[in-house]
């Protein structure tokens, strides 16, 4: 469904991308309680309510996701596909880079090498578009930041997301009220087709929030990483063979640097994961062997682990995984 997104906006015109991202807040909102009130999972808004430090992360992230939203319409209704879904290809790369400058995290050399190759990427496609590709860094960026602000917040994806369009509800609909007073809006002046589509930007926005939650639980981390994928080939593929958008030979070469530095990563994640399941592994045998000696071993012995209180978790493994994940909403 978020592949597939771009041939939902060209849709809505002749609204501009403003009035539609307002709808899209405004409608948002109404889809996502909805779903909330059919699972029945409120427990969480009383406790966010006391916390004022995550009200303000809150805000943060749908500040952040308005920014990415808004750029993203704008850039499908304006002819620009293959350039947005750049955005959503080098976000994994902004990701890990906002862990080193921000987070000082460590990286792997071949993590290093995927960030060099995206950076000459970004190099490449700016000589061929004569400009740096403005649409696909804003989008990355705002992506990232979003990601980490909600990984601050510890929400769930359907609640974060409720309460993210909660703040937006009603600069939205101050927006739309004050569009319709100067007689702009394009709600119900073009139709009551135009005007459910309107209405159904909430359900384009949440129904795939929802399966993304659902889907969350039950597929592997790293399998969900690697799906998310699939987003942008198909926005990349609408973009050139729908939409037919023009890719010169130099922006082919920037696209391959990224799916280049992509591949890298998904190597270095995949093979850490394993090196860090098979470690665990042998540290769970050691452990129940030294269990299982009993009173024959010291309790002082520092060759001896102790034996695990609960489960283990492979944190390196989780670490791994990360850097081929997206954030939990999609464009």
């Amino acid at each position: 469904m978020w592949g597939l997104v771009p041939l939902f906006w060209p849709l809505l015109k002749p609204a501009g991308a403003v009035e539609i991202l307002a709808h899209r807040m405004v409608w948002s909102l109404f889809f996502v309680g909805a779903a909330l009130l059919f699972i029945r999972r409120w427990a969480w808004l009383g406790e966010l309510l006391r916390q004022p430090r995550r009200l303000a992360l809150i805000t943060v992230a749908a500040a952040v996701i308005t920014v990415n939203w808004g750029v993203y319409i704008w850039s499908v209704n304006s002819g620009h596909v293959v350039e947005a879904s750049l955005g959503y290809f080098i976000n994994p790369l902004v990701t890990i880079a906002i862990g080193v400058l921000l987070l000082k995290e460590r990286l792997r050399p071949v993590q290093w090498t995927a960030v060099g190759v995206g950076f000459a990427a970004v190099v490449v496609l700016t000589v061929g578009y004569g400009r740096p590709p403005w649409i696909s860094l804003c989008l990355a960026f705002s992506f990232a930041v979003y990601g980490l602000v909600k990984k601050k917040i510890n929400l769930g994806g359907v609640e974060s997301l409720a309460a993210e369009t909660a703040v937006q509800f009603l600069p939205a609909l101050g927006y739309l009220l004050w569009l319709g007073s100067r007689g702009d809006s394009t709600f119900g002046a073009e139709g009551t087709g135009h005007a459910a589509l309107l209405v159904a930007t909430g359900i384009v926005t949440a129904l795939p929030m929802v399966c993304f939650g659902a889907a969350a639980i039950r597929v592997p981390l790293s399998t969900m990483g690697l799906l998310q994928y699939l987003a942008p080939v198909f926005q990349f593929l609408l973009g050139i063979l729908y939409f037919k958008e023009a890719m010169p030979p130099e922006r082919w070469a920037g696209f391959a640097l990224v799916w280049l530095a992509l591949m890298l990563l998904t190597w270095d994640a995949l093979r850490t994961a394993r090196r860090s399941a098979r470690a665990l592994t042998r540290e769970r045998a050691k452990a129940a062997a030294a269990a299982a000696a009993g009173p024959a071993v010291g309790p002082e012995d520092p060759s001896v682990m102790a034996k695990p209180t609960g489960r283990v978790k492979p944190l390196d493994a989780v670490d791994a995984v990360d850097a081929v994940s997206a954030p939990k909403v999609g464009p």
